[in-house]
């Protein structure tokens, strides 16, 4: 599979996350080819802050691999990740984080995200830095799909 084939995979996690009420984000961790594990973001339904697709897909990797190394891994991410599962991924040594849809400063006062810190330079300043990719082949769907959650959230 592509890189585009393994962030579609990613974006079909974050329809489901939403279709059990979960905020629409979706993540799957890939090594050596194959996806080792899938995530998407219902913490509030877990009473979990840590609970997003990202930080969930890389927790279940490393207990399916019985490892804290997941050096060699890529993360494919529906939406930018935020500080919190970027920082996961660099403790967890994931090699590549492919994004396909950009934070934005609606999504930011929105809190969606935890402000508008730039994980592209806080990747630059980490001992090991994490090759970053946006590829934005899926970002308008995603970007229609924030935008149904958010009328469903509204219409309750």
């Amino acid at each position: 599979m592509k890189d585009k084939e393994f962030l579609k995979a990613a974006v079909e996690q974050a329809k489901i996350s939403v279709k059990e009420g979960g905020f629409p984000a979706g993540a799957v961790v890939v090594k050596d080819g194959k996806i080792l594990t899938k995530g998407i973001s219902v913490g509030f339904k877990l009473n979990d802050p840590t609970s997003h697709a990202e930080t969930v897909s890389m927790r279940e990797a490393c207990q399916s691999l019985e490892t804290t190394d997941l050096t060699g891994a890529t993360l494919f991410a529906s939406l930018q990740p935020c500080l919190m599962c970027f920082s996961v991924a660099n403790w967890a040594g994931i090699s590549r984080i492919v994004y396909g849809t950009k934070k934005t400063l609606d999504m930011v006062k929105k809190q969606y995200y935890e402000g508008e810190t730039d994980v592209s330079e806080v990747n630059k300043q980490n001992n090991k830095q994490i090759e970053l990719v946006y590829l934005p082949d899926f970002e308008q769907e995603m970007l229609e799909l924030i935008k149904k959650w958010e009328k469903n959230l509204t219409q309750q």
